[in-house]
């Protein structure tokens, strides 16, 4: 029986949706400025951006090297129970949290790493927190993009031998046509890949 993708030498399609705990090994990211800022008490490490650019893979990348409780507030449905005390927590689109209780988190004596859509650096200097706040996706260049690209194919190849290749034009056309949203990239170029008879550059 023939192998899904056996046919593009992968063991499966390289940009679809990545289970959380494979994240951190394939991000892009330097995460020793951020774990010398986190020593600090109470420090806040605040990733802002719109949807897709990055920011739960951010917070994942450094929570497998300094790990804590990781808590994702969803967009419906009832909010998880937030520790006010844990040494190190990382909370995920803290926009959704209630105000009185972003308070409390905040005059607590938690070190905090956040992903959020709106800037809450105001709030946690009130309460006393040294804060670092990172805009995720600004940063994403033609050759920055080339290498999440790689690093995903080659996690996905099956042997030795070619595989589907995204040429440096492509690469520049992704982001003309969708800026820093590194996800609807993904989306797009998944669909390329499904529809491959073999391995070859990917036409975007």
């Amino acid at each position: 029986m023939q192998l899904p993708f056996a046919h593009l030498n992968l063991r499966y399609n390289p940009f679809g949706e990545l289970p959380l705990d494979a994240r951190p090994a394939l991000a892009i990211l330097d995460p020793e400025p951020y774990l010398r800022f986190l020593k600090e008490p109470r420090a806040a490490l605040q990733f802002m951006g719109d949807k897709g650019r990055g920011k739960t893979t951010h917070l994942l990348t450094l929570r497998a090297l300094e790990p804590g409780p990781y808590l994702h507030l969803p967009e419906e449905g009832p909010l998880p129970q937030v520790p006010l005390s844990e040494p190190l927590l990382y909370l995920d689109e803290t926009q959704r949290l209630p105000r009185r209780v972003r308070k409390a988190l905040y005059r607590g004596p938690s070190r905090l790493v956040l992903g959020a859509h709106e800037d809450h650096a105001a709030e946690l200097r009130r309460s006393g927190r040294p804060v670092t706040t990172v805009q995720v996706g600004a940063s994403l260049t033609a050759a920055r993009l080339a290498l999440i690209v790689e690093r995903r194919i080659e996690a996905a190849r099956r042997a030795p031998g070619p595989v589907p290749e995204i040429p440096p034009p492509a690469l520049e056309a992704l982001l003309a046509r969708f800026g820093d949203d590194l996800r609807a990239i993904e989306h797009h170029l998944y669909e390329r890949v499904q529809a491959l008879e073999e391995p070859c550059h990917v036409q975007v």
